[in-house]
């Protein structure tokens, strides 16, 4: 069964943006190549269960199993030392991406509260867009009286194919991500 995204991309989204932007092969339309969660549990330095259950509540969010990250450098300051894990990572391709999408979209993002609309100038240079969550609480499938600690982690939307980064924005903004006025 295709997601409902990627049915909306193919069908209203690539004429919308090969008129917007005069792009003449829809194959040359930016196009969401994969979302990468990341969450940076710096508490499991002293406490590797804290990783676990980080890890455990990632994977009821995204549907996959988190990769563990380890430190690259040792940093004295921080007390990490190099190898040691302080993180976790998922990458989402193709139909499990738009199915997250769809849910942090129409599901998690406006169970924030206070929400004004996500910040739209959080993209790189090459067009990829970061969103910053300050807990994880926000999304259904995790059970609120079992979280311990409250968690944040950053969500990056790789675009392919984004000249500029107005293409990137119309692109998210077509998907129907609610930037700020």
């Amino acid at each position: 069964m295709t997601p409902r995204l990627l049915e909306q991309y193919r069908n209203e989204i690539i004429p919308k943006m090969m008129d917007k932007f005069g792009i003449k092969n829809k194959f040359a339309v930016p196009k969401l190549e994969k979302i990468v969660v990341n969450m940076g549990v710096g508490e499991a330095l002293t406490d590797i269960k804290i990783l676990d259950k980080a890890m455990e509540e990632l994977a009821a969010i995204t549907g996959q199993k988190p990769v563990i990250r380890r430190a690259k450098k040792a940093i004295s300051n921080f007390k990490i030392k190099q190898g040691q894990p302080i993180g976790c990572k998922v990458t989402l391709r193709r139909a499990i991406m738009y199915e997250f999408m769809d849910r942090l979209i129409n599901v998690a993002i406006p169970r924030i509260r206070d929400f004004r609309g996500v910040p739209g100038d959080s993209f790189d240079n090459a067009g990829n867009y970061t969103l910053g969550l300050s807990e994880q609480s926000i999304f259904p499938e995790i059970d609120y009286d079992k979280i311990t600690r409250s968690q944040g982690m950053d969500i990056t939307f790789v675009i392919k194919n984004a000249k500029s980064k107005e293409q990137s924005k119309e692109l998210l903004r077509l998907f129907g991500m609610p930037f700020e006025a």
